[in-house]
């Protein structure tokens, strides 16, 4: 079973070319398949059954594993079982027609929209570092990225005079997205520093060395800005679950704001609907409490 695994997750490397993280996970999931079959005697891969397997999760379920671990293991020997089936190795599915136990969803952890005011609204020193983290704070929740779409980011992708911001999401599948007024101001006070860095590609986030921000940087960030301006742990999901909600809120438009997270699935943007909705149909720029144009009389 090991030597057929190692050919898969080989595959998945090359021909795939998967990340190594997703790799890993693969090979984490199939793990606890390949321990179960040696405690059931057997051999190979044609010899798991939907019953060893339904025996699996029921045991890791009762050892505390969550509903979504289960599902993905369960997603793990599907993908390994289309690979054994096109190779002539295999010629059954065990995983077919078996699903994850249902747990209770936890409801996301998000900021209410005085503590997200209380996060963006403080005093910003006019240097480097705190330009460009104002700059990735009020991004994130303006226009509810995911970690990965704004490190991925390029300057090419971002319209400041329209407000717009073109993104990659999962799937590799493009969206374009709202960028708020007080996340174009921001991001108008960082663009000056950030070429004076010498950026070494098109990268619309770097660090003094001039090379694009990794996620442990951001999310390094993101936290030490949760506990000096709110006290608390904070992470960039947080920014973007706050953004769903605080858009929901204003405009109950939960299929807009499916389009706007890059959600396939309607049912992964319904989490939000948890909260008390107020009834206003409203455009984003009018919905979302950092995007309001100013006023003319501001002008």
């Amino acid at each position: 079973m090991q030597a057929e695994l190692d050919t898969y997750l080989e595959h998945l490397r090359s021909t795939r070319q998967l990340s190594p993280h997703s790799v890993d996970g693969y090979r984490r999931d199939l793990h606890k398949v390949i321990a179960h079959g040696e405690r059931q005697r057997l051999e190979t891969w044609r010899e798991l059954s939907s019953a060893h397997l339904r025996q699996l999760i029921a045991e890791l379920h009762r050892k505390g594993q969550s509903s979504r671990s289960l599902a993905r293991l369960l997603s793990s020997v599907r993908g390994l079982y289309r690979y054994l089936n096109q190779e002539g190795l295999c010629q059954h599915d065990p995983a077919a027609g078996l699903s994850a136990p249902k747990g209770e969803r936890r409801l996301p952890r998000l900021l209410d929209t005085d503590r997200a005011m209380q996060l963006l609204d403080g005093g910003v020193e006019d240097d480097f570092i705190a330009r460009r983290d104002q700059a990735m704070l009020e991004l994130f929740y303006s226009s509810g990225l995911r970690l990965s779409e704004l490190v991925g980011l390029d300057l090419d992708q971002l319209d400041l005079p329209a407000g717009l911001v073109r993104v990659t999401g999962k799937g590799n599948k493009a969206r374009e997205l709202p960028v708020g007024r007080k996340a174009r101001e921001a991001l108008q006070a960082w663009l000056p520093l950030r070429a004076l860095a010498g950026p070494q590609d098109g990268a619309l986030f770097i660090g003094q060395q001039g090379r694009r921000l990794g996620q442990r940087a951001v999310q390094k960030r993101v936290r030490e800005a949760g506990v000096r301006e709110l006290g608390q742990h904070l992470h960039p999901h947080m920014l973007r679950h706050s953004f769903a909600s605080h858009l929901l809120e204003s405009s109950q438009d939960l299929r807009s704001v499916q389009e706007l997270l890059g959600h396939a699935d309607i049912g992964t943007t319904q989490i939000y609907t948890h909260l008390d909705f107020q009834h206003l149909a409203k455009v984003y720029d009018q919905a979302h409490p950092r995007a309001k144009r100013k006023q003319d009389s501001e002008s």
